[in-house]
């Protein structure tokens, strides 16, 4: 019996900010893209405060890369891992009032 590849962690971070808000960030190395990406990332870019989420970017099956607003869930074009972080800590300054 063959063992199926397993997904690597390659990053985790997590921050707490002072005001309570919480920044957490997980991306793995998959042996196989998730269904409908073509790039092989597992992520989960998180940052939210008072137990909701303000802002999160993932890739899950079925529904591919995409990112949460407090107002709702919009398609994200995923180019690479490092924009795609770029592109999240952007929107955390911009929520934050520091951008």
């Amino acid at each position: 019996m063959s063992q199926r590849p397993k997904a690597v962690l390659l990053f985790q971070r997590r921050r707490e900010f002072d005001d309570g808000a919480i920044m957490e960030m997980k991306i793995w190395q998959v042996p196989e893209p998730v269904p409908p990406t073509n790039h092989g990332f597992k992520y989960s870019l998180f940052y939210g405060s008072g137990g909701e989420r303000l802002i999160g970017y993932d890739n899950e099956r079925g529904k591919g890369d995409h990112k949460h607003l407090s107002d709702g869930e919009v398609p994200y074009v995923f180019t690479t891992i490092e924009r795609s972080i770029a592109d999240f800590l952007d929107d955390v300054s911009f929520a934050r009032g520091e951008s």
